[in-house]
């Protein structure tokens, strides 16, 4: 990554949580592997077809006693003081007549990938942008039901939601300060609102930035080795977080919540591959899940993981 993107060579990245693979594409290479990809200032992807069908979605989230052995996992590590934020997934059973080339091209999101019928991912998570010398980050943290009376208000003000924003907000930060200096947040608990086919929600994020370091100027793979895993879905401390999240969680991510990302042979713009419906054989799975903190309730956990479970096709 770093040789290509020193000599300026346009390119697609795809890497996954562990950080055990990476793939590059060259532009000339990526209609060729089977990638379609969709990004605001790049897409690779033919036109979309008419969506006749009536939309058939059914998922099957394990019980919330399931959901609770990793849960309470979790908290016991926090309560010993081994991690302040762990962001804990889980993987549910969905049945649907949508293909997985058809979720990509029909679902609404800032970033949409189809990777070989294996996985399609819509993401509204930006990891890092590059422009011009500068680095900045989006960490999102914190979704509420949007149906709900106030709920942009009630999001901003809750206290475990700040807590886990403010937690992520500051390990981004640091995470930056490793390859840019004057690292500041620029926007702070800013709201977003994402429409989706089963509920619309109300998702919180912030803008951090700084100016990239001269030893990290053009060299991308340099710069996502020391970030990665990324720290919105992860949690703080990174090293020992991992250890509680692979133990808590007994199954492999994958490449859920990896990152990928276009380098356009001057900027760069990635994102973190969440909102992920992968193929396991003839079954597909949602990976979902939420960051729990000292203050988080099993209910309301249990239920962020299932609200995740959409398309935002409408």
């Amino acid at each position: 990554m770093d040789e290509l993107s020193l000599r300026k060579v346009p390119y697609f990245f795809v890497i996954d949580f562990l950080v055990d693979n990476v793939e590059i594409y060259r532009e000339n290479e990526i209609q060729k592997s089977g990638l379609l990809i969709d990004f605001q200032n790049f897409k690779s992807s033919k036109n979309k077809h008419k969506l006749t069908k009536k939309i058939e979605w059914k998922s099957s989230p394990e019980t919330l006693e399931s959901f609770k052995s990793g849960f309470d996992q979790v908290q016991k590590n926090i309560r010993l003081g081994n991690s302040y934020l762990v962001n804990y997934t889980r993987k549910t059973k969905i049945e649907t007549n949508l293909t997985l080339e058809e979720i990509f091209y029909h679902s609404n999101a800032k970033y949409k990938v189809f990777y070989k019928d294996f996985f399609v991912f819509f993401s509204p998570e930006t990891f890092v942008k590059i422009i011009d010398g500068k680095i900045l980050t989006y960490p999102m943290k914190g979704t509420i039901d949007a149906s709900l009376e106030n709920a942009a208000e009630i999001l901003k003000n809750d206290k475990k939601e700040k807590a886990e924003h403010y937690t992520v907000v500051d390990l981004l930060r640091n995470d930056l300060s490793m390859v840019a200096d004057d690292v500041k947040v620029d926007k702070f608990q800013h709201i977003d609102f994402i429409k989706t086919q089963q509920k619309n929600l109300y998702a919180m994020s912030s803008e951090i930035s700084g100016n990239l370091k001269p030893e990290f100027d053009g060299k991308i793979g340099s710069i996502m080795k020391k970030l990665l895993p990324a720290g919105s879905i992860l949690g703080a401390p990174k090293p020992k977080t991992l250890e509680i999240t692979l133990e808590a969680e007994g199954y492999d991510r994958g490449y859920y919540t990896g990152v990928c990302g276009w380098f356009d042979g001057e900027n760069l713009d990635s994102c973190v591959m969440i909102r992920f419906i992968e193929k396991e054989g003839d079954q597909l799975y949602f990976k979902s899940g939420g960051g729990i903190t000292h203050m988080s309730k099993l209910e309301d956990e249990y239920q962020e993981m299932k609200n995740k479970i959409y398309v935002p096709i409408h």
